[in-house]
């Protein structure tokens, strides 16, 4: 891993409802409500196996989804940064 890792707490601890293109979330112990819009909720699902830096969440994800090239790991790395300031996912 090249970079911070982050952790999300388990699916168990919020609540995803489908919205169209988006998924709310309802983070339980934050009592918060949140609107995620892709990749945003793939990453918190990636996240749910186990912690993991831009690049192994991009891996996951290359698996269920066609991603290439440095923009995917640079709108991994920016959704990352987005998800910590909500507090849906921290740094280890």
């Amino acid at each position: 891993m090249t970079g911070p890792v982050y952790i999300a707490d388990p699916p168990d601890r919020r609540t995803a409802v489908i919205l169209e293109s988006l998924v709310a979330i309802f983070h339980a112990p934050s009592g918060a409500t949140h609107l995620l819009a892709p990749p945003a909720p793939e990453i918190l699902a990636s996240l749910a196996e186990e912690p993991g830096d831009a690049d192994a969440i991009l891996a996951r994800l290359r698996e269920m989804h066609e991603l290439s090239g440095d923009d995917a790991r640079a709108a991994i790395a920016a959704r990352l940064d987005e998800l910590e300031a909500s507090g849906l996912v921290w740094r280890a």
